[in-house]
């Protein structure tokens, strides 16, 4: 595909080969774990560079690959490469940019289990980090340290609060230092409403799980970016065996050939009704990007096209009253994630953040009546309906 192509289409047709294996149209699954070679030539053509293909499944896969190709393509870059999950392709992409003796900066509302990994597990090896707040361009100067700071990693937006990061002005901080990289989780947002790689970011992650499957019915994850960055990821990959499988891979890709239509409907059911829940008296506080009340309203607006179509609340009447209204809903399924065809609801005090008491939770944010409401592709009229009936259901109390 020659020129530069619309998002819409890089979606169904991005990285593709317009012949593929028996004349198909969809990309076949390629279900081996081995690959044969013809003759001693064709291993020494293989190992010297010559040519391109698969030599064992640990290694590669043309299902997987045809994926790899499109996502990089979405996200404007170079190259990508799979993973089993997402927290597989950010492992992945920690150890092979750090080692003993350097150190990590992480805004603090990064993915929880991205924190856990580096404070409870890294640190174990001799690799530091330094949490800095979001948005705060002086912490994070003030946290690096030369010679031993390597990596930044940052969210945008962030989960529950769908904080926006201005990735131009940090990655003007990190490109101050030599060798510093930025690596952006940009799950939340996809390659449809923000790119972070035109925007200064090194690598870009993706839960594919969410927004770039659609569906609720894989785990995957990717990380994009220069193509000596990801030939890299791919090696340490290989060793670590944090592939992704070709069936995951063939669902992804079909996946993706819808993304431009289901994030364009989420972003309008998204904004619709995070405008309604701030006109109700039984919500105490509405959160998405979209919102001119949100604290990063104007930073969304310069650089994300969508705000998504996550939304999180606070109902009134805390931890009880949250909960009375989420057992309420009819549409929405009570689960975790978010990004798929099916809206989900959850109460991250309840679920996401169970093991902790009411003060740890309060101590990090968490408020015990927070909502958050993933959107499905569901009609927007229905759902603000069932919500209505949820609050009327549930008794929330009006706030005075």
């Amino acid at each position: 595909m020659s020129g530069r192509k619309s998002l819409a289409t890089l979606s169904v047709r991005g990285g593709e080969d317009r012949v593929k294996p028996d004349n198909a149209v969809a990309q076949p699954i390629v279900c081996t774990a081995t690959y044969s070679f013809t003759s001693r030539r064709e291993i020494a053509d293989h190992f010297e560079g010559r040519i391109e293909r698969e030599e064992y499944g640990r290694y590669g896969n043309p299902t997987v690959r045809a994926a790899e190709k499109r996502i990089a393509a979405l996200d404007g870059a170079e190259d990508a490469v799979l993973f089993g999950s997402g927290m597989a392709a950010v492992s992945t992409a920690l150890l092979a940019l750090l080692k003993s003796g350097q150190h990590v900066i992480l805004t603090s509302d990064c993915y929880r289990r991205t924190r856990q990994l580096v404070g409870s597990f890294l640190s174990r090896y001799g690799i530091e980090s330094t949490l800095v707040p979001p948005g705060d361009l002086a912490a994070l100067e003030a946290a690096i340290r030369p010679g031993a700071t390597r990596l930044v990693v940052t969210e945008s937006p962030t989960n529950p609060y769908l904080r926006v990061a201005d990735l131009p002005a940090y990655a003007a901080v990190v490109r101050k230092h030599r060798g510093l990289k930025l690596l952006v989780d940009s799950t939340f947002a996809t390659p449809i409403n923000q790119r972070p790689l035109e925007l200064g970011a090194d690598l870009v992650l993706h839960s594919a799980t969410k927004y770039l499957g659609g569906h609720n019915d894989l785990l995957a994850g990717s990380l994009s970016g220069r193509a000596d960055l990801i030939a890299g990821l791919r090696d340490l990959r290989g060793v670590l065996g944090t592939l992704l499988d070709p069936h995951s891979a063939y669902l992804l890709q079909r996946g993706l050939k819808t993304l431009d239509l289901r994030v364009g409907k989420q972003n309008a059911s998204g904004l619709r009704i995070a405008r309604w829940l701030e006109a109700r008296p039984e919500v105490v506080r509405v959160f998405h990007p979209g919102l001119e009340s949100h604290p990063d309203h104007v930073t969304a607006k310069a650089q994300m096209s969508g705000f998504g179509g996550v939304v999180s609340f606070i109902v009134e009447g805390g931890l009880e009253g949250a909960a009375a209204f989420v057992d309420a809903v009819r549409i929405p399924l009570i689960a975790p994630s978010l990004g798929g065809v099916e809206s989900l609801i959850e109460q991250p005090a309840l679920m996401s953040f169970y093991e902790l008491t009411s003060e740890e939770r309060r101590a990090i944010g968490i408020e015990e009546g927070l909502v958050r409401l993933s959107l499905g592709i569901e009609d927007a009229d229905e759902l603000i309906a069932d919500l209505a009936q949820a609050f009327e259901r549930s008794r929330v109390p009006a706030v005075a």
